[in-house]
This record gives C-alpha cells, structure tokens and sequence, in this order.
C-alpha cells in the first residue's frame, strides 16, 4: 500500500507563508531535512537555490539555505529566476539539487519549496516521502528538534547574475528561427518572469511590448498572468492589428497561455496540437505520440487523431505527465493550463519561456498566424468548478458524490467527460466536465458540485 505524503503535494511543499510547514523554523528544517538526503549521496553536495518575487520569498529561501548549509551543504543563489531556470542550472552546472521558492500561480500570501534533483527533473513521490520522514524527525512535538541560528545564511537576493544569463543564453539558443518579424503583448504576471523576458525577447528579436512586469512583493498573479489570460486577450483586441500575438506567464513561468490577434484565448491543449503536428512533420515525434492529461479536451484527442498522433492521458499535474512521456517515449508532453514539456531538446521540466520562443518560432516557419494553426480545433463545451472543502475524502466513499457522479456518466453515454479530483496544492475539489452541448455541460457539474457542497463542502 501506497503511502501519503503529507507535505509535498503535486507540486512541492506549499501554504500560507508564514503558517506550518512554511514558518522561519520549520523552512529552516526543510532546508536541513534536505541536506541530510544530499549528503548521503555526496558528502560534498552543492545546490542552487532561486526564488520568484513574492514578499516573502527572500526570507524562505534564506532559511532553507540556513538549514542546507547547517548540515555542510554549500548553496548558490540565483535570486529571481523561474522555476525552470533553476531545473536547467541544477542539470548544467552539476549541482546536486535545486530549489525553488514560489507558489506559481497562487495569491503573494502563499509560498512554496519545488525540489529538483541534479538532472533537472522534480523528485519522484517516493523520495518526496523519504525526505518527509527526515523532515518530521527533525520536527518533534511542533517545534525543531535542533536550534535555527536564523540569519545564517547569505542573502538569497539579487544572488549571481551570471546564472540567470546562462539561462537566458540557453534558451535564445534553443530556436533556430529569426522573431524579429513578430510582434508580442507580454503578461509577466509580476513573478520570476519579469527578471528574464524582457532581456530573453530581445535578445531573439521579439518586437514586445510587456505588461505586469513591477512585482513589488503582494502583486504577483493579481488580476494578471495565466490566471487571468482574458487580459492580454481584451487587449488584442482593443489593439487591433498592433500584435500578432499575446502571452501571459504565471508567477514561476513555468507555464504560459496565449491569445490570437482576434483576442481569442489559446490554451495548452491548442499548443499541443500546434507543437505536435510542427514536430511530426519534421520527424522530432517519437512514434508519433503525446501525453496530455484527464483534463485535456476531448476536442484535441479528434484534432490529433485526425492528423495521426496518438494522445495519451496521464493525471493532472506536469511530473505526471513527464513520466508518462518517459515511459511511452515521447516527446512532447503538456496541460490545458499551460505547462508544456518538450523532450526533443534539453529541458526538463514545463518551461513558459521556451514554449513561447516555440510558438512563435512555428508561427513564423509556417508563415501562418496564431489562429490559423489551431483553426480546425473544435472544442467540447467544458466547464471546470470548484469547490473549497473542509476534508480530502476518498470520492469513492462519499455516498451523494458518488452517486452524482455515476449518474452523470451513464447520461453521457461516451459523448462527453467527467473528471472529479482534488487540488494538490489547494483544498479544493475540482469537477470538469465535458458534453456536446453547453446546457447538458452545466446541468450535470451544477449537480456534481452541489453534492460536493453538502458533503465535504467548507
């Protein structure tokens, strides 16, 4: 039997900034914790360490470096830099982990510690357990075991420069292709892409034009970034023919959205289709295959079908979808919220940054616009509600949930989806749901999430 970590979610340890497991003493133990699990591999172990812009961000990373230096582990510091700038580091510059503090696209009063191992991918669930363990023996009766000598750290920001160029100077080498003909509206989100976008689009000839990009601590993912991708959208459209293109970043970048000319919104199941069928015609799709997720449309798995790709489905949340591209071998892989994983090069983790420069690399190529690219994609009517719950009950085992849901699914009969799971990093139930029309999409999640509010509704 499979058993439940309690701190690390689908997305690294994440809360409330200043609560339990992210307090000065137990981020300061995390860091410890972490320590100890390096060192038995190498008694010299290094890592590089890298934050986004929220308030509390500079702290957090000072006490997890604490903790790492504490136990005779040397730490690097990046400053502010996206997520995936510090997978691509760990990997090129042979440190033996890297970490990260942000909360993605969560609110400035949340944070988050994201674990990469020195090859640059996120750590599998087991070992994320096996630090776990180590972190709650340092943790005894809800205080550390050992004394914080807060402070001892060296401070995490600006941190070395020279790292976050050597990722700018990577992924302006990834593309092949000239930009300069393109014309961007940019969402830094006023997050950790606003440290390197700006530099990055001009040194690929991106003619861009950037919004959001003051973070100031609190206004990171505020009404801006891929949260709010109707922004940049509105904006196309009231500056008709000024863009070719819009992207939003959220606050890590490690996930990007776009939107056409027309101001119509182009999620992550429409850069799938756009990358992959680009990546078959130029032989780089390895048995012509892609991974997406449950919550993919089923309007994707047609289009894809339609053009000879075969899309698997792995569970939400973008390691599960790397090692489902592992184990298939594929190259590509991605969510509908936008984090895209591409295989064929060296990234290795969801990168908003390089999926850009992709996207406008296959808009020029082609000599076909945003919209055009993915004109044949018919989307089901999809609605995705959620629901704040007080507990993470098993689904299986709420009587009126499970009910709702069986109910649901016989009416569909095939034509249309059903996907109801919990939040890995929120408490929150998610309910998607898919249906040939809109009227039958509504009735059925309206159900769902009402059962959902009755029995484990906060």
């Amino acid at each position: 039997m499979n058993q439940i970590r309690q701190l690390f979610g689908t997305d690294g340890i994440r809360g409330v900034a200043g609560e339990f497991p992210l307090t000065r003493d137990s981020t300061y133990v995390i860091g410890r914790a972490l320590g100890h699990d390096l060192k038995r591999s190498n008694p010299n172990a290094k890592v590089v360490i890298g934050q986004d812009t929220r308030e509390s961000s500079a702290w957090i990373a000072d006490q997890v470096s604490a903790g790492l230096l504490s136990v005779g582990v040397a730490v690097k510091s990046a400053g502010v830099i996206t997520t995936p700038g510090i997978a691509y580091l760990a990997r090129s510059r042979q440190f033996d982990a890297g970490v990260v503090i942000s909360a993605s696209h969560n609110p400035w009063t949340d944070n988050g510690i994201k674990v990469f191992s020195g090859t640059g991918y996120k750590l599998p669930d087991s070992h994320e357990l096996a630090i776990e363990k180590e972190i709650f023996g340092l943790w005894q009766g809800g205080s550390p075991a050992i004394e914080n000598p807060t402070g001892s750290a060296a401070p995490s920001v600006p941190g070395d420069p020279e790292l976050r160029q050597a990722y700018i100077h990577w992924l302006a080498g990834s593309i092949q292709t000239p930009l300069g003909s393109v014309r961007a509206l940019v969402d830094c989100a006023n997050g950790a892409a606003a440290a390197e976008a700006p530099e990055l689009f001009r040194a690929s000839g991106v003619q861009a034009t950037f919004l959001h990009d003051t973070p100031d601590g609190k206004n990171i993912n505020d009404g801006c970034g891929a949260l709010h991708p109707e922004n940049v959208a509105r904006q196309m459209t009231a500056h008709a023919n000024r863009y070719d293109i819009g992207i939003t970043f959220d606050g890590d970048a490690d996930r990007a959205l776009f939107s056409d000319a027309a101001g119509n919104v182009i999620n992550g199941d429409a850069v799938i289709l756009m990358t992959a069928r680009d990546m078959l015609a130029s032989g780089t799709l390895p048995n012509a295959t892609v991974v997406a997720t449950t919550m993919s449309n089923m309007g994707v798995e047609a289009a894809l079908k339609r053009s000879g790709i075969k899309m698997l489905r792995a569970n939400v949340g973008d390691k599960y979808v790397l090692e489902e591209m592992q184990r298939s071998g594929a190259a590509l892989g991605g969510e509908q919220s936008g984090h895209i994983i591409f295989r064929d090069g060296e990234a290795t983790t969801g990168d908003g940054l390089l999926t850009a420069l992709r996207v406008m690399e296959i808009m020029v190529r082609s000599r076909k616009t945003l919209a055009e690219l993915v004109a044949d994609l018919k989307v089901f009517p999809q609605t995705i509600q959620n629901v704040r719950v007080r507990e993470k009950v098993a689904l299986k085992d709420v009587p009126a949930v499970r009910d709702a849901i069986a109910a649901a699914e016989s009416e569909l009969d095939g034509n249309g989806r059903i996907v109801v799971r919990y939040s890995g990093t929120e408490p929150l139930a998610r309910v998607m749901v898919e249906a040939e029309s809109e009227e039958k999409m509504n009735r059925i999640a309206n159900t769902i999430v009402g059962a959902l509010r009755q029995a484990l509704g906060a």
